[in-house]
């Protein structure tokens, strides 16, 4: 598994956790990074999506506003981390951070997912 996920646990309404995800930078260079969730009995969903430089993202509705992804660089390694706050018990899911290689069209590299539990 080259994308390592990490920042997942259980938290109260309204509470706040952060998620960090670290990829090789050799490999992800150009890549699109993102992170999706899967709630139990519900597909997968795209939570939130950032360009390779950074000077684009995308958001969830139900996330807008509250969630927050941010991308740094370092030396042979990439992190894109997901600021959540104001969790709700609907912010309840297995998080999966995912790379989509530069030129394709669909997300192809996955890390292992991180469990968050919101209590209400």
């Amino acid at each position: 598994v080259q994308l390592q996920a990490s920042g997942g646990g259980l938290v109260q309404t309204g509470g706040s956790l952060r998620l960090s995800c670290a990829a090789p930078g050799r490999t992800f260079t150009g890549a699109a990074l993102a992170w999706f969730r899967q709630a139990p009995g519900k597909e997968r969903e795209l939570v939130a999506s950032i360009t390779w430089i950074g000077d684009y993202t995308l958001y969830a509705d139900s996330v807008k506003g509250r969630f927050t992804i941010t991308k740094h660089n370092a030396e042979n390694m990439v992190t894109v981390d997901l600021q959540m706050n104001s969790l709700q018990p609907e912010d309840t899911a297995v998080y999966y951070c995912a790379a989509r290689s530069y030129g394709r069209t669909t997300y192809n590299s996955w890390g292992q997912g991180t469990l968050v539990t919101v209590s209400s």
